[in-house]
């Protein structure tokens, strides 16, 4: 498939998702017999560890379509970038998405600041730039798909592998923003 036609089945695939009619294709044991040699998915999703957030669900994907990386607040921080580098390098995906969703707590818990502990504003410092870009007061959605936008960059400025596929055609990333209450998935 092409980076346009890897999109278009990502949007379709919500389109399902919203309209409670997804196909469930891609998800029996024939497709796990399949998949026991090896993986190829179209997509990464790198998003957010919430509960409410399913890519699998969301984009109506089924076993090894897409190879999904979640974190809180879907940061780009060393391992979640090594997993996508492996995605990129050794399955062939093509198009990366960096999912943020409506009230997220780890954007929130950010905002708020305070002492969270080390692992938690270690992981919380990763969101502070699309705060500061925001500005003062900024309301969390803005945020959050501030904060997906800058990760996008973060992927091309940290890791030569995904820079060199995007820089050659051969990657796409895009930020996007899932809305909790509809299941729409809003490609920014």
């Amino acid at each position: 498939m092409t980076i346009s036609e890897i999109l278009d089945r990502l949007k379709t695939g919500n389109d399902r998702f919203v309209a409670d009619q997804k196909d469930g294709k891609l998800q029996d044991s024939a497709r796990r017999t399949e998949l026991v040699s090896g993986q190829a998915p179209y997509a990464i999703i790198l998003s957010c560890a919430d509960s409410r957030v399913v890519p699998e669900l969301a984009f109506d994907t089924g076993l090894g379509e897409i190879f999904v990386v979640r974190v809180a607040g879907n940061v780009a921080n060393s391992s979640s970038i090594a997993s996508i580098e492996y995605a990129v390098a050794h399955c062939g995906s093509s198009v990366i998405v960096v999912l943020g969703h409506q009230s997220c707590g780890a954007v929130t818990a950010a905002v708020a600041g305070g002492n969270n502990g080390y692992n938690i504003n270690h992981l919380l410092a990763h969101i502070a730039p699309a705060i500061d870009a925001c500005g003062e007061g900024a309301a969390i959605a803005d945020v959050v798909k501030k904060n997906a936008e800058l990760t996008a960059g973060d992927l091309m400025s940290r890791s030569s592998i995904i820079s060199d596929a995007v820089n050659k055609g051969s990657v796409k990333i895009v930020p996007a923003y899932y809305n909790l209450d509809s299941g729409k998935v809003d490609f920014l």
